[in-house]
Formats: C-alpha cells, sequence, structure tokens
C-alpha cells in the first residue's frame, strides 16, 4: 500500500505544485461566455454537466469522506449552522444542494429536540439524483417521520417552486457549484416569503496569510490522495479543491447576497475562516 500511494504522489506531485501555484497566483476573470470549473474555464453550458459527474460518481462516498477531509469537523460546523438558524416547528425549510440529508436530519433532530416536530417540514433539493437516493437510503436506515421530509430534483439557478413558499432556505457547501451565483440567490429570494430567512455555510478565505498558506498544503497535497484512495477520484476532488478557491471571499459573496434583496446580510467566520455562515432575510 505504501509503495502504491508513493508512485501515486510522484506521479502528481509536479501536478499538485502548479495547482498551489495557481492558487496564488492573480485570479482570472472567464471571459463571456466561459466559467469556471474549478481552475479550467468551460463553456457555461458545460458546467452543470461536469458538476453533476463529480456528484454522481462520488455520492456513495461523499459522507465518508467528508469525515476524512475534515477529520469530523464538518460535522460541527454543520451543528453551528443549525444552531443559527434554531428552527421552530412552524419552519417550512427548504435545503438546496442538500442530497445525503446532512442539513435535513440536523433540521428534524433540533426541532424534535426543542419542541413538537409537529408543523415542520423540510424539501431537500438537489440538482443530483444519485445524491437524494443516498439521503433517502440514510432516512430510512434512521427512522426520520417521511411525512416531515420530501425530496426534489431541481436545479438552485431554476428551483421547481412557487413564489413565497418557504419561511427558511438553506445551502450548505453547495452554492460554489452552481453555474451562476447570483441566479441561485434571486432564486432563494425568490421561493422565500416576506421575512423568510437565507442561511449558506460555504468554504471561505482563512484570516491569516499564514493560516492559508497551510490550508492550501493540506488541501492540495492529501485531500485528492483522501479522493484516491477512498473514493477513486483524485480529479473530482482536486476539482472540489480548486472550486473553494475561486469562490468569493466573504465581504464579496455578502455584497452578492446584498444585490439579491436580502436584508440584515451578515457572515461568521468559523476556524478561522475555513468556513462561513452567511444570513439575510427577505424583508
Amino acid at each position: 500500500m505504501s509503495l502504491k500511494i508513493g508512485t501515486f504522489l510522484s506521479k502528481n506531485r509536479i501536478a499538485v505544485s502548479n495547482l498551489i501555484k495557481r492558487c496564488n497566483s492573480t485570479e482570472q476573470t472567464a471571459q463571456a461566455g466561459q466559467t469556471h470549473f474549478g481552475f479550467q474555464s468551460v463553456p457555461e453550458e458545460e458546467k452543470s454537466e461536469k458538476v453533476h459527474k463529480v456528484f454522481e460518481d462520488v455520492a456513495s462516498k461523499y459522507d465518508i469522506m467528508n469525515d476524512a477531509m475534515s477529520m469530523g469537523i464538518h460535522r460541527i460546523w454543520k451543528d453551528i449552522f443549525m444552531h443559527t438558524l434554531s428552527p421552530t416547528n412552524n419552519t417550512k425549510l427548504l435545503d438546496v444542494a442538500g442530497g445525503t440529508g446532512d442539513i435535513a436530519f440536523r433540521f428534524l433532530d433540533y426541532v424534535k429536540n426543542s419542541s413538537s416536530s409537529n408543523g415542520c417540514h423540510v424539501t431537500v433539493c438537489d440538482i443530483n439524483k444519485a445524491m437524494l437516493d443516498v439521503g433517502e437510503i440514510r432516512c430510512e436506515r434512521m427512522n426520520y417521520d417521511k411525512k416531515l421530509i420530501s425530496w426534489q430534483v431541481g436545479d438552485a439557478e431554476k428551483l421547481p417552486f412557487d413564489d413565497n413558499s418557504f419561511n427558511a432556505y438553506t445551502i450548505a457547501f453547495g452554492i460554489r457549484n452552481v453555474t451562476h451565483i447570483d441566479k441561485a440567490l434571486d432564486e432563494a429570494y425568490r421561493v422565500l416569503e416576506p421575512g423568510g430567512r437565507f442561511l449558506c455555510l460555504e468554504f471561505s478565505q482563512l484570516e491569516t496569510n499564514l493560516a492559508q498558506w497551510f490550508y492550501d498544503l493540506y488541501s492540495f497535497q492529501v485531500i485528492p490522495v483522501m479522493g484516491h484512495l477512498i473514493a477513486g477520484q483524485w480529479q473530482h476532488y482536486q476539482y472540489l479543491v480548486e472550486s473553494i478557491r475561486k469562490f468569493p471571499n466573504q465581504e464579496t459573496f455578502k455584497a452578492m447576497i446584498e444585490n439579491a434583496g436580502f436584508r440584515q446580510v451578515t457572515y461568521e467566520n468559523l476556524t478561522m475562516g475555513v468556513v462561513s455562515i452567511h444570513s439575510g432575510f427577505k424583508l
């Protein structure tokens, strides 16, 4: 096994080194009709297909990889995320890009532990059916009430829901994968009822250059190797690492949320800015 890992690292050392250099270089703006797929520039119409392929291929190992990549810390981030939302038995939640159910299950647990879960409901919407299938299997295995949760294939940029349908919208580690972030934010605003809350948990930029350097080193040297060994997908996890670097920083994303019409927009950094929770209200 050690020989296999060594061979793999040797083959990819130059590629990984180049990726870190590209990450640290000045970011290039995509040309008209083009968008970023990681560090690649691709036609806009191709990105969703490429992202779909990534998550279709990693769906069965997605949760295991989340634990491995974050050393389990993603569970704490998601717990804090749900505590920030503080849902009640009157909350009608839309969880976008929530395929495997991590946020939805935390929502149901939170409401059940703080009050009666009667009256609450969560709709999990994901563009990838393979991810939703994993979530539904987990839901049945964990004995959640199926009346309180529904699963819907849908695109964050063209949500299949009426205006003012929900009073809470969450998206965790998903919005950086959409082709047009502004359209996804517009759709979030549209489906929320007045007074509804938007919450986004997403990877971000660290608070110090030194911390960012170590984080980049870990991300580019370790995470793709984990992806190769655990999920058999080095390139897919290389994309995930790259997509984090292409996502807007905290202040830029805050401005984008405000431009979509949300008010009282704030963000909170977790783990020195590895991830951030962004919040806004439709007022």
